[in-house]
């Protein structure tokens, strides 16, 4: 897919892995819609790269027709959506306290809320952003659009307390190849990345010896990952036009262990 002058949607592109990548489109000439919840990064990045910010929740049907509708009136329909919106808890399944020995157990909408966000938002998202793109002139090979979702490395190795967010991730990796089916006679490609262990807002609030513990248990390099290293293969997947249906894992080598 040629990049130069077309429209793009990025999710959770207000700071990190999102952010990163509508950076790199818009350093490719590409029209970015910035949707996320942080109006004020939102706009700062917005203004920075010069696209448009959209302040949406992806658990709205509502508010994601509106974020679609405005950017789409600035820019065009976009024959690109990268889909960085998520977040993650760590909550056993059940558990015992230390002090009392009293008993509890991760409630179901605790559960439910990080399913919402991660995968029926992705969904969400991917859903609406495919059925605009139906309406695109189809180019080389009946192309319309790409699509790049973000799942995790937790998504085959969760650790404790990861249940919610390793089944969100997983259901991301697990409909990739069915939705990729469903959009093949349209000229839709979609592709998951399964992030290891990244260098983003959350990563950089902990310690100074956490991150670096963190980054030393990485195989090789030895380090978290930067945001600008899955904005690169966000990209590729775009760009390589006969990358299809495929979740990859760009993570240094980590499995991650049980904590």
């Amino acid at each position: 897919m040629n990049l130069e002058n077309i429209a793009a949607v990025v999710t959770g592109a207000a700071s990190g892995l999102g952010e990163a990548t509508a950076r790199a489109l818009a350093a490719k000439g590409v029209k970015v819609a910035i949707f996320d919840l942080q109006a004020e990064k939102g706009e700062r990045v917005a203004a920075e790269i010069g696209g448009i910010f959209c302040e949406v929740n992806v658990t709205s049907d509502e508010s994601v027709d509106a974020g679609f509708a405005k950017a789409r009136a600035a820019h065009g329909q976009e024959a690109v959506l990268v889909c960085c919106a998520g977040t993650g808890n760590a909550v056993k399944t059940a558990s015992r306290s230390r002090e009392d020995e009293s008993i509890k157990h991760f409630p179901a909408a605790a559960f439910d809320w990080l399913i919402q966000i991660n995968l029926i938002g992705t969904f969400r998202c991917v859903a609406k952003s495919a059925a605009g793109m139906l309406t695109l002139e189809p180019g080389k090979d009946g192309a319309r659009g790409a699509i790049v979702m973000t799942a995790s490395v937790a998504a085959e190795d969760g650790q404790i307390g990861q249940a919610a967010y390793s089944a969100s991730k997983g259901g991301i990796v697990g409909m990739t190849l069915p939705i990729a089916r469903d959009l093949m006679g349209e000229g839709i490609r979609i592709n998951t990345i399964l992030p290891g262990i990244f260098s983003t807002p959350l990563m950089n609030g902990m310690p100074d010896h956490v991150k670096d513990a963190l980054g030393a248990s990485v195989p090789f390099p030895k380090r978290m990952g930067d945001p600008a290293e899955y904005a690169k293969l966000a990209l590729h997947m775009v760009e390589n036009d006969y990358m299809n249906g495929e979740d990859v894992r760009l993570d240094g080598a980590i499995r991650m262990a049980p904590r």
